[in-house]
């Protein structure tokens, strides 16, 4: 702590001569260079959110107002709508009398107003602009595009080139609306009628009726008042109660992964791609702070800007257990990372007082972790599987046995890390040949072996003995689509801008010498004790967990395109027909979709089991159904599809405004038998696709003429019921697409292996839809537990 070190600098002595002080000058030149280091930072912070502020003018607006308005007032003209003879009359006449300093002096405070006031109608304006959502509705490909959104596109394109920074468009970004309640009890209904029988849909619909009817108003009322005192009616209780509240481990049921490149291997060499990986993401982390982040990275050909509040938490975050509900922290001016080696962990610093230390810089203080003799203190080596267990559990460990001395000192060395980066000693690899290995890098990403991921930081990276890397992320902070911009920024980096020598290192000078510094733990056998709580729970999740990874290389996006269909549409009825191979039945289908053209956006629920989808589904495993008509459901399943979607985007989804009128209920201590029947929602095939091509405009410097070779599995996530699927999807360029799988070994109605057997089956009936052969679907239609 500062106060320590000042203290330590600092020595007092009483002689007969008085009081005697003595300093260290080394030490408070340290401090100073602190003191200046964080008022700079302040200050930078300042100007780079008032210049976000005022987008799309800029200061030299400012300069060019008042300029305007001193050289009008030099011919005794007054354009400022009399404020400059208000000012010149009752404000500057009493300090300085009536002459040429009150007259420009008030001209320039006049000129000052006038533009802050046209900047806040700019922002209305801005703001106003960005409320529209109908381009959301109109096809491209079909040539259905209005006059108003050709114009609307235009002036977003007009706009962004006047390089607006990572927050520039946050206050002009509407609040996401308030459905009506009889919209969302009525599209509910709907997403129920594929999975209930006629009798249980006839008791929802009363239900439904009845909730409409009584306490479900007085419930909409108070969400219209939280809708217009807060900038987002749903995300704080989202993070709340969906995130932090939760008392289950965050290991496998919250934190997902993602992988490196599957087929380019920069560096076989540990300790270089660990520093590469550290520097590049350091740089990511600067970008953010000084906001030269594209606020267009989710679409970045149409410039329609999106929220990025969630990138303010991505570095120098933890999430800190609480024994009732967890908090998330953000320390700023971090300059170390933590490192997890061999069992042992170190704090290994990234900067040296002045800049950046470089690649080269780095590499030596991981290679020096590396081949070292390391022994583990007792305790320390599984230290990390209390994140990994129960949340009470860990919340009194942390408050008994973290709460000062050395034990503190080095927890809060890793909490306040940038990240943290895990040295692991195994090797991993993709293998077309052997799918197994991927398996296994899916479950070391999720998991590791419990102890080894400290699984509350906002997340760590995974350098592997052979230089292949990954991460695994914490989800209360962010939603993976930003963490997949991180990640896609990192390895562009570390590929074309950074790169290595013909030995594996990294290039670059090393101008500064640094060591990494080993954290120092005394946990005694009631520590350990309780580490080994955490272990049992941590190691049953582990191996209850199966993850299968499917590299699909048949076709692509490319093929899809060609069909003038959504690819995500696609794939959606791909694995609708996939899970009722796998479970001869349709169950509720989670989707997650962005909310972020709304201010503090996160996410939204498209229920893609649809009555339209169940048709499509039933034709293809009916074999006397012509091909035509198969094609025929599958092009309305997908436009039903693309219709949820969008309503999602747009702020007309179901599931967070049922979820918020939850929370009121709560609140306010009432029951519901609507709410009691359909709360929470059991979605037994829960998905997501992992967005791609998100720093186009951060590197353009790097001159990428070709991104294809760049391709990555994505990521993956734990099962969200227990017996059900998770499953992750990523569309990696025009002829690749990876499914990631995730079951409960302990449910015997799921296998992830069975369900990658069905999986392929789908995607081979889904090509053969639009060749010239009519091959005929495989009727399986039963559970494939045992493969």
């Amino acid at each position: 702590m500062a106060e320590a070190h000042a203290i330590a600098g600092l020595s007092l002595s009483l002689t007969h001569d008085g009081i005697s002080v003595s300093y260290d000058q080394e030490l408070l030149r340290d401090i100073w260079h602190a003191f200046s280091r964080n008022y700079k930072r302040r200050i930078a912070r300042f100007k780079n959110d008032f210049v976000a502020g005022i987008f799309p003018a800029n200061l030299q607006s400012l300069v060019f107002v008042i300029g305007l308005s001193i050289l009008i007032a030099f011919f005794d003209k007054d354009t400022t709508l009399g404020i400059a003879s208000f000012f010149r009359n009752y404000v500057f006449y009493y300090i300085f009398g009536d002459g040429l300093i009150s007259k420009y002096l008030a001209v320039i405070v006049a000129g000052a107003l006038l533009w802050f006031l046209l900047i806040q109608l700019l922002r209305l304006s801005l703001k106003f602009l960005l409320t529209y959502k109908g381009w959301m509705y109109e096809s491209p490909h079909a040539g259905k595009i209005s006059l108003w959104t050709k114009l609307w596109f235009q002036i977003l394109h007009i706009i962004s080139r006047s390089r607006p920074m990572l927050h520039s468009f946050q206050g002009a970004l509407p609040h996401l609306p308030l459905p009506s309640l009889d919209d969302t009890l009525k599209k509910h209904l709907l997403s129920m009628k594929p999975i209930t029988t006629e009798k249980e849909y006839a008791e929802l619909e009363d239900l439904s009726e009845k909730f409409k009817k009584g306490i479900g108003r007085r419930l909409q009322r108070y969400l219209i008042i939280k809708s217009w005192l807060s900038t987002n009616y749903v995300t704080d209780w989202w993070e709340e109660f969906v995130y932090l509240r939760q008392r289950s481990p965050i290991m496998i049921n919250s934190n997902y992964y993602g992988f490196d490149t599957l087929n380019l291997y920069p560096t076989r060499n540990q300790a270089a791609r660990a520093a590469n990986v550290t520097w590049a993401a350091c740089r990511f982390r600067r970008m953010i702070e000084r906001q030269e982040v594209s606020p267009f990275a989710i679409a970045p050909k149409t410039k329609v800007p999106f929220c990025t509040m969630q990138y303010q938490r991505m570095f120098n975050s933890c999430r800190i257990p609480g024994e009732e509900t967890d908090t998330l922290r953000h320390y700023d001016d971090i300059k170390h990372v933590a490192v997890y080696c061999k069992g042992c962990w170190f704090k290994v610093p990234v900067h040296n007082g002045k800049r950046l230390l470089e690649p080269a810089e780095l590499q030596p203080m991981f290679d020096e972790i590396l081949k070292g003799d390391l022994t583990p203190a007792p305790g320390e080596e599984k230290l990390a599987v209390f994140t990994a267990g129960e949340r009470t559990h860990w919340a009194v460990a942390r408050r008994k046995y973290f709460n000062s001395g050395v034990n503190k000192t080095s927890l809060h060395a890793i909490e306040r890390s940038a990240f943290v980066v895990v040295l692991d000693e195994a090797e991993v690899c993709y293998d077309p040949e052997d799918p197994s290995k991927l398996n296994y890098w899916a479950g070391s990403l999720l998991h590791g072996k419990g102890y080894d991921r400290w699984f509350d930081k906002s997340f760590n990276f995974v350098v592997y003995k052979n230089g292949r890397m990954g991460i695994n992320a914490e989800h209360s902070y962010a939603d993976a689509a930003v963490t997949a911009h991180c990640m896609e920024y990192i390895m562009l980096n570390d590929l074309f801008r950074q790169g290595y020598d013909d030995n594996g290192n990294t290039v670059g000078i090393k101008e500064c010498v640094m060591a990494p510094e080993r954290l120092k733990w005394q946990l005694d056998d009631e520590v350990q004790k309780s580490i080994d709580v955490s272990m049992n729970v941590a190691q049953r999740l582990i191996d209850d967990v199966e993850m299968n990874v499917l590299v699909w290389t048949e076709f692509g996006k490319g093929f899809i395109k060609k069909l003038r269909i959504s690819p995500d549409a696609f794939l959606q009825a791909t694995l609708q027909l996939t899970y009722f191979r796998n479970q001869n039945k349709f169950s509720l289908t989670y989707e997650a979709s962005m909310t972020r053209l709304f201010r503090e956006g996160r996410t939204e629920t498209v229920r893609s089991c649809t009555n339209e989808s169940c048709d499509f589904v039933r034709a293809m495993l009916d074999k006397n159904c012509p091909r035509e008509e198969r094609l025929r459901l599958l092009r309305i399943t997908a436009e039903r599809h693309q219709a949820l979607y969008r309503d999602a985007m747009t702020g007309r989804g179901v599931d967070r405004h049922l979820f918020a009128l939850y929370v009121v209920l709560k609140y306010l201590e009432e029951v519901s038998p609507f709410f009691d029947r359909i709360f929470p929602p059991t979605y037994l095939l829960s998905t997501s696709q992992t967005p791609m091509a998100q720093c186009e405009e951060d590197t353009k410097d790097l001159n990428i003429k070709d991104r294809t070779s760049l391709v990555t599995a994505g990521g993956g996530f734990g099962p969200v019921a227990d017996r059900g699927y998770g499953v992750s999807y990523i569309i990696a360029g025009e002829d690749q697409i990876s499914f990631h799988i995730s079951s409960k070994k302990s449910a015997d109605n799921t296998s992830s292996h069975g369900f990658r057997d069905d999986l392929i089956q789908s995607l081979r009936d889904m090509r053969a839809l639009f060749s010239a052969d009519d091959a005929k679907p495989t009727d399986s239609g039963k559970n494939k537990k045992a493969h």
